[in-house]
């Protein structure tokens, strides 16, 4: 027990170091970060996210699953899950006209998932909910003068959660997750030296969000037999208002990047950032080797409050209604098979989204202004996991493997197409903690 007991304690300073480091990851370099709070990140982790993403229909007792917090209740009284995941990505950025490549990685995820009595579990864990991190320029002119305009920015918005779920019935669960929402943005936009003497002007603006976030879960489940079923999850996340103060500051750098002067710096508080109202529907079918599932997630962004001294955009134009669709599937041969082939986990999935924010569009060839434009959002994954079973416990942990391609198609021409290839690593331990041994 005493070993049981240092692993424990271990693993909660492990969780504690990760959560810190995974707060400062950006893993993105997408212009489409500029606008709104960035990209949005699916609330699936580890196996879900090779699946589809989907998450509120999966009720495992194998894998965390903070998509539904009703999920939390299937795991028995004798397990605790660590998972982690991260990342590797690729991406091009084509313009029509010239094309970028990047390199990114970073810490995804980290949660545990854990009993707390019969019928009740619980998780926390840190996930992410949207990132900014930018560079790219455009042409302008001024009194016949020629130069160009660079955009950076970084930052993003992460939740820390905590999440109970409790089965009043047999075949029905109802959970919640409350977290503390919090992260900061930063956006810059710099006006080169023209000649060797000039000094280079940057504008910037910042603002932190910290507020409290809800999900409300539910999972209902029909036994078709003893070794099928099919669950139906719902989740709800109720609108926030947030209020936060920006700093907005310009000042002049010399030539070895030191401040030569601040000529404006300004304070912008209470200022309202809102997110939207969310609804998630999905249905999953399972056996003992195939587990088949849908969902669908409804946000409603269209009018909600921004302000528009960070993008000088219309309330009626800055945000679009997000819809987005994931299907997915997983496949094993024989998961009671002593051949180590046969427990392997194969997975597939497709995933669907418009975007949720429109971004000002200009010829890059006259400078014009064209108006604002959106993207769609299209998704491939597929992924397999490797089963390593504890010989003392006989408990079953899985190395997840997963690879994904990712197009974001733009609405108007000279908007930027981004293409992404993504490998993500997750490992999901499954131990054997709360069970008391009788002799040592």
């Amino acid at each position: 027990m005493e070993k049981r007991r240092k692993r424990f304690f271990s693993s909660v300073v492990l969780f504690t170091v990760t959560l810190v480091a995974l707060a400062q990851q950006v893993g993105s370099n997408s212009p489409y970060g500029r606008y709104g709070y960035g990209l949005l990140s699916n609330p699936s982790i580890g196996a879900s996210e090779t699946m589809g993403g989907i998450s509120y229909g999966l009720r495992r007792s194998q894998q965390v699953n903070p998509g539904n917090p009703a999920s939390y209740s299937k795991l028995d009284t004798l397990t605790f899950i660590f998972d982690m995941g991260v990342s590797g990505h690729y991406a091009t950025y084509d313009d029509g006209i010239g094309k970028q490549n990047f390199y990114n990685g970073n810490l995804d995820y980290v949660a545990m998932q854990f009993p707390l009595m019969r019928k009740i579990g619980a998780s926390i864990g840190l996930l992410p909910y949207s990132k900014v991190g930018y560079t790219f320029g455009r042409a302008r002119s001024s009194s016949d003068i020629a130069y160009s305009e660079i955009y950076s920015g970084s930052g993003g918005l992460s939740e820390i959660y905590g999440g109970i779920a409790y089965e009043p019935f047999k075949y029905l669960s109802l959970g919640v997750n409350v977290a503390y929402f919090f992260g900061n943005i930063e956006h810059d936009k710099q006006l080169p030296s023209i000649d060797n003497t000039a000094l280079a002007r940057i504008s910037t603006t910042k603002f932190s969000i910290r507020d409290i976030k809800y999900d409300v879960g539910i999972q209902l489940t029909y036994p078709i037999d003893r070794m099928q079923s099919v669950t139906l999850g719902l989740v709800y996340t109720p609108k926030i208002n947030a209020e936060a103060t920006i700093y907005p500051y310009d000042r002049l750098l010399d030539s070895n990047g030191n401040i030569a002067q601040i000529l404006k710096s300004d304070t912008l508080v209470s200022q309202a950032f809102c997110f939207p109202n969310s609804f998630g529907i999905g249905v999953t079918y399972s056996n003992q080797n195939l587990l088949v599932g849908m969902d669908g997630t409804f946000q409603k962004w269209k009018g909600i409050e921004y302000p528009a001294a960070l993008d000088e955009m219309d309330s009626d134009m800055r945000f679009n209604n997000r819809y987005r669709i994931g299907a997915g599937a997983e496949y094993v041969i024989d998961p009671l098979s002593r051949d180590f082939f046969s427990r392997v986990r194969f997975r597939g999935g497709f995933s669907f989204a418009n975007s949720y924010h429109n971004v000002n569009v200009y010829d890059p060839t006259t400078n014009s202004y064209l108006g604002t434009g959106g993207y769609k959002e299209y998704g491939i994954n597929v992924g397999f996991g490797l089963p390593f079973r504890d010989s003392y416990s006989g408990r079953v942990s899985f190395l997840n493997i997963g690879f994904g391609y990712s197009l974001l198609h733009p609405d108007k021409d000279y908007m930027i197409k981004e293409e992404m290839f993504k490998i993500t690593l997750n490992m999901n331990i499954n131990e054997f903690w709360f069970f008391k041994r009788q002799f040592e």
